[in-house]
Order: structure tokens, then sequence, then C-alpha cells
């Protein structure tokens, strides 16, 4: 059997199923510094015998499960094989681990025949950026730029340290001015309401914490949107301007100076600013009426 393969569990859906697939090599990081994965060479030789020790051990792993669950439900070999439309002998065969040569056909009715449909799936492609690649770019980016002000900078900060769960994208902490900066980093939007109820809390949340930290004099919050620039975000931010006038009346140009290091304060006010698709940069947004 190629790739990584399994029969479904025969718990009810929901259940996990386990699946198999194998890595030959783990990938590398580019010689050019640039990050980029690349796969290493392999042998014709060397990937035939991976390949065989491979299959060799799916095949018996799969034969058992074939004979556990027959035995399971109380049939013979020969029933199994008359229900799955093979010989007595092939099933036989399988069972010891030695199906190899059946077609994918043969496997999935000999799955269907046991209720336990056959799974056959590639391992995950070491190449395959994260789900959330945009969200954690804009979240890079924000740190990078806080960084090279000299500010510190916190990747998922918890707004309530004794529930962890409980973060803002990014924090940044510029203890000199006893000031911690929340963004939150949009690469789409599901419910815009509930987003600004949600950063409501962990403004409030992160005023608690200023206090702690900050003793006598607390540390001041600002907090700020960073939403990457696509089409759709464009056009539902165009369609509800009043709404999104509404809930950021901060400066997105005095947001953007801030961002970049080109003013040491942020405005006082709750802010939105764009992300380039490529999250390269932040730009202001252009709001209607005076911003």
């Amino acid at each position: 059997m190629p790739f990584g393969a399994s029969f479904g569990e025969s718990h009810p859906p929901g259940g996990v199923r386990q699946q198999e697939g194998f890595l030959l090599r783990k990938p590398q990081v580019s010689a050019h510094g640039d990050h980029a994965l690349v796969m290493p060479k392999i042998k014709p030789a060397e990937l035939a015998a991976e390949a065989q020790r491979t299959n060799m051990e799916q095949l018996a792993r799969l034969g058992g499960e074939v004979r556990t669950s027959r035995r399971r439900r109380r049939l013979t070999q020969q029933q199994l094989a008359d229900l799955a439309g093979i010989s007595r002998s092939a099933e036989s065969r399988i069972e010891l681990g030695r199906g190899g040569g059946h077609t994918l056909d043969t496997w999935q009715r000999l799955g269907l025949a046991l209720e336990r449909p056959l799974s056959v799936a590639l391992a995950r492609d070491a190449l395959d950026e994260p789900d959330d690649v945009g969200h954690l770019a804009m979240q890079e980016l924000v740190l990078r730029l806080g960084r090279a002000r000299g500010l510190t900078g916190s990747f998922e900060l918890r707004t309530r340290p004794a529930e962890p769960w409980r973060s803002t994208d990014v924090g940044l902490r510029d203890n000199r001015r006893r000031l911690l900066v929340l963004f939150e980093c949009w690469n789409t939007f599901g419910d815009v309401g509930a987003a600004a109820r949600s950063t409501n809390r962990k403004i409030a949340e992160a005023e608690d914490f200023g206090v702690v930290v900050g003793g006598e004099t607390p540390y001041r919050v600002a907090s700020c949107w960073v939403v990457r620039a696509t089409k759709r975000n464009r056009a539902l931010v165009a369609r509800y301007p009043e709404v999104f006038a509404a809930r950021f009346p901060g400066s997105s140009v005095g947001w953007v100076r801030y961002i970049n290091g080109l003013a040491d304060e942020p405005p006082p006010q709750q802010g939105l600013v764009w992300c380039d698709v490529a999250t390269t940069r932040v730009f202001p947004w252009r709001r209607r009426g005076p911003g």
C-alpha cells in the first residue's frame, strides 16, 4: 500500500482516525539563509529500500487489523472473502501482511465488508505553510518594527496572566513611558462585533495589568487593529464606514507613524491601519471625513 493508509475506526463519528505516513528525510534550511526549505537529494536505491520497509510495516499493521476486525465479527476467512468478492487465499495472505500486490479497490472492498472504509493519505507536506501564515506575518512585522525602536515585544501577550488563553496578538511595552500598546492583527474578519467586544475586554484586562506592574504610576494602554489589505477586507470596511469610524476614532496616520518609529507616542484613541497583502509595511486607512 502506498503513502499512509488506515482502516476507519469502528467507533462513532467524531472519534479520532489514526493515519500513518512516512517522511524520508527531514527538510533542511536553504544555505542562502532565506529560510526556504529544500529537500535533500536521495539516491533511488535508498528511496526504494525506504519504500519497501515502510510498505512492509503498513501491510503488517493493516493485515493485523483485518484479522482482529474479522474475529470481532465472528467471521471466518471464507465468509469475509465472500463479502469482499475475493478468494479465501487472498484474504489469508492479506492477514499475514502479504497483501501488497492487491489493488486499492480490493482493499477498499475488504474495509467496507468490515464496516471500516480504507483511508489513504500522503503525509503533511513539509513545505506547506501553517494555516495562519498571513496572521503570523503581520505579527512578525509589528514585533520587528517594535524591536527596531527598542520596545519589548510579546507574541500572544497574556492580558490576564491567570488565564493564558486570554491574549492579544502583539503587545509592545515601553517602560520609559510606562505604556502598553496592544495590537490585534486581522487576516480576515468573521464577526466584527465580537472582535470589537473582545478587544474591549483585552484593553480592560491590560489596564488592570498596568496597575499591577506600574504600582503608584500605572502603565497607560493604547490599542490598534492591523488589518491585511485584501480586497475582501477593504470592501467590508468601505461598506460600513460609519461603524469603523465610530469604532476607531484614532488617527490612522498617527498610528502608522508610531508603528514605524516616527512618533514617540501613539494616538490616544483606538486606531486601524492597513497592512499590505505581502505583509511588508503598514499604511493609513483613509476614512471619510476628518481623521
